[in-house]
């Protein structure tokens, strides 16, 4: 039997490089500036639940996967190492893991990866009215279409990597669904519920009309986690 532990996570600014500010823009001009500081420390305190969740388990010799990790090795720590730097919650995680004995794994397709975050530039950046039309046409007519590759290269490269008895933890977007694509014999624990992840993300616009669902949903995003990790040996 294998093991993934299963972190369906929401990107915080410094995840986004060059695309932050935009994100940050639209999110202001369309929720408020009040509703969107309560996002980001909504975000913020989501990942110190998983943070404290992984303090107190034992990573060592675990492999990680991580969304959009496009190298392992010396590479790959250079990303993490940069990433954490420029604040990301995410990476600063997966740089503690590393130091405390887990492994690095190449995770993700450059050619998808690079493709989606072209359309995702070119829908941001579009100023005009009928620029913004445009890119939002084309980005939504790909989208479907290159998260299922992407799961489909991460569930096959989770296979491939994950040896028999081995452990692993993966980092990715909310929606992603790559649980389907994996196979019958890896042991698949989520520790936080990615379809209320994702719930939570697609309430978000229309938050002041659902306020109490999206409460709810904000109260379990921020909930420390109580689900203790045990190895399966071979």
């Amino acid at each position: 039997m294998r093991t993934l532990i299963y972190v369906p996570v929401i990107h915080t600014s410094a995840d986004l490089g060059s695309l932050a500010k935009d994100v940050a823009d639209r999110g202001i001009l369309d929720l408020g500036e009040d509703v969107w500081e309560r996002h980001i420390s909504a975000v913020e305190r989501f990942w110190n639940a998983v943070s404290n969740y992984f303090d107190s388990t034992d990573v060592s010799g675990m492999k990680i996967y991580q969304d959009g990790m496009l190298a392992d090795g010396e590479v790959g720590q250079r990303i993490v190492d940069e990433s954490a730097k420029a604040g990301s919650r995410n990476y600063e995680l997966v740089a503690r893991l590393l130091k405390r004995g887990a492994v690095l794994v190449k995770t993700e397709d450059f050619k998808l990866v690079k493709q989606e975050r072209d359309s995702l530039v070119a829908l941001t950046q579009a100023r005009l009215l009928g620029q913004k039309i445009t890119e939002y046409i084309k980005y939504m007519l790909v989208k479907g279409g290159l998260l299922r590759k992407r799961d489909k290269f991460i569930a096959k490269s989770i296979d491939e990597s994950l040896g028999q008895g081995e452990a692993g933890i993966i980092f990715i977007g909310a929606y992603h669904n790559i649980k389907k694509r994996l196979p019958g014999n890896i042991r698949c624990i989520e520790i936080k519920d990615a379809q209320k992840v994702k719930e939570y993300q697609m309430l978000l616009p229309f938050c002041h009309k659902r306020k109490k669902q999206f409460d709810e949903l904000t109260d379990y995003l921020v909930s420390e986690i109580d689900q203790p990790f045990y190895r399966i040996k071979k």
